[in-house]
C-alpha cells in the first residue's frame, strides 16, 4: 500500500514537472516571437528611413511632437504628447509584452546563470542583449522594471535599458551618413561609455545599498496564459502612468531648446551645456535626435551642441528616469542622469579635438 502511495506521489511530481517544463518552453517561444516581431518592426521602419535619406540626403522630423522653428501652427504640450504616443505606441506595447513575459519566465536563479557573475561581464551580456531591440528610452523602461525585479541587479538591468536606444545600430549608421565619420565615431564611443561605464558605476555604488527587490510570484501556480495576462497588466499599470507623466513634463521642457540663440562665442559654449541638460530629460521617439541635431546646426549651433543632442537625447529621458527611480531609488536615477549629461558634454568637447 505504501509503495503504491510513493509511486503515485512520484507520478504526480513527474507530471507537475512536465507541465512546468512545457509551460516554460511555451513562454520562451512566446518571448522569442515577441522579440523577433519587435526587431522586424524596428528594422523595417529603420530601413525605410535609411532609403529615404539615401534618396533625399536629409531627414525631416515629423511635425507635431517638438516645437520647430518656422512652424506657425505650434501645438501645446498635451497635443504634442498625444502625437508622441501615436508614434511610439507600438514599440511601447512591445516593451510591455517583453517585460511582462520576462516576469513570468525568468526566475532569479535563471537570471544569475544567464548574466553570470563579475564586475563587468553581466553588464556586457545585458547590454549586448539590449542592442537589437532598438527601443526608445520610454519603451525600454518597462523592461528595466522586470529585469531588476527578477535579478535584483541594477547594473545589468540598466545596461539593457541604456543600450536599446544608445546603441541602436541604425541610428548610429544614420549619424555616419548625415554628420560624417568624426561625429559618428564620437557618438559610438560615448554611447558605449554611457551603456557600460554608467551601468558598472551604478552597480558598484548602489548594489550593496539597495534592498533586495521583492520577487513577485503570484503567477507561479497559474496557467501560463493567465499568468502572462496578469503580468502584462501589472507591468502596464506600474510603468505607463510614470511614462505618461514624464512625457508631459518633457514636452513642456522642449520649449526651452535654445534653437537660434547662438550669436556669440559665450552663447555657443553655454548652448552646449544647455542642450545636454535639456536633452537628458527630453522624451523623443527613435531617430528624433538626428533631425533635432540637424536643426541645431542649421540655426548656427556649434557641432559640439549637436553632438550633445545626438548622445543624450536617445540615451535616457524623464519617463525612463522616473521608472528607474520608482524601481530602485532616486539616487540611482540621479546618478544615471548625471552620468549621461557629463558624458554627452564630454562628447561635445571631444568632437572639437578630433
Amino acid at each position: 500500500m505504501q509503495s503504491n502511495e510513493v509511486a503515485s506521489a512520484e507520478s504526480s511530481s513527474n507530471l507537475t514537472a512536465e507541465i512546468k517544463n512545457r509551460s516554460t518552453v511555451i513562454a520562451f517561444l512566446l518571448l522569442l516571437t515577441i522579440a523577433g516581431a519587435l526587431i522586424t518592426y524596428k528594422t523595417t521602419a529603420a530601413l525605410a528611413v535609411v532609403q529615404k535619406i539615401q534618396n533625399t540626403g536629409t531627414l525631416q522630423p515629423r511635425s507635431g511632437v517638438f516645437p520647430l522653428p518656422g512652424n506657425s501652427s505650434q501645438l501645446n504640450a498635451f497635443e504634442r504628447s498625444i502625437n508622441y504616443f501615436l508614434i511610439v505606441g507600438p514599440a511601447l506595447i512591445f516593451g510591455i509584452l517583453i517585460s511582462g513575459t520576462v516576469r513570468v519566465l525568468i526566475s532569479p536563479q535563471l537570471w544569475s546563470r544567464l548574466i553570470g557573475v563579475g564586475s563587468f561581464r553581466p553588464q556586457l551580456i545585458a547590454g549586448a542583449a539590449g542592442v537589437p531591440l532598438m527601443l526608445c528610452s520610454c519603451c525600454a523602461a518597462p523592461i528595466f522594471s522586470s529585469m531588476y525585479e527578477r535579478s535584483s541587479r541594477v547594473g545589468p538591468s540598466l545596461a539593457t535599458v541604456l543600450a536599446a536606444p544608445s546603441l541602436n545600430p541604425f541610428a548610429l549608421l544614420l549619424t555616419f551618413m548625415l554628420f560624417g565619420p568624426r561625429v559618428g565615431i564620437v557618438r559610438v564611443t560615448i554611447a558605449i561609455l554611457i551603456v557600460f561605464l554608467t551601468a558598472t558605476l551604478v552597480e558598484r555604488l548602489f548594489s550593496t545599498k539597495l534592498k533586495a527587490c521583492p520577487v513577485q510570484r503570484e503567477e507561479a501556480d497559474q496557467p501560463t496564459a493567465t499568468a502572462l495576462l496578469q503580468s502584462w497588466l501589472r507591468v502596464a499599470v506600474r510603468t505607463v502612468p510614470l511614462i505618461v507623466a514624464g512625457v508631459l513634463i518633457s514636452m513642456f521642457l522642449a520649449r526651452w531648446l535654445p534653437i537660434g540663440a547662438f550669436d556669440s562665442t559665450t552663447a555657443r559654449v553655454v548652448a552646449v551645456i544647455a542642450i545636454a541638460l535639456i536633452a537628458v530629460p527630453l522624451a523623443m521617439p527613435t531617430f528624433f535626435e538626428i533631425p533635432l541635431a540637424l536643426i541645431l546646426l542649421s540655426a548656427g549651433a556649434p557641432t559640439a551642441a549637436a553632438v550633445a543632442m545626438l548622445i543624450a537625447g536617445p540615451a535616457i529621458n524623464l519617463p525612463s528616469l522616473l521608472t528607474i527611480g520608482h524601481a530602485t531609488n532616486w539616487k540611482v536615477a540621479g546618478t544615471v542622469a548625471l552620468s549621461v549629461f557629463l558624458l554627452a558634454f564630454a562628447g561635445g568637447l571631444l568632437v572639437n579635438i578630433l
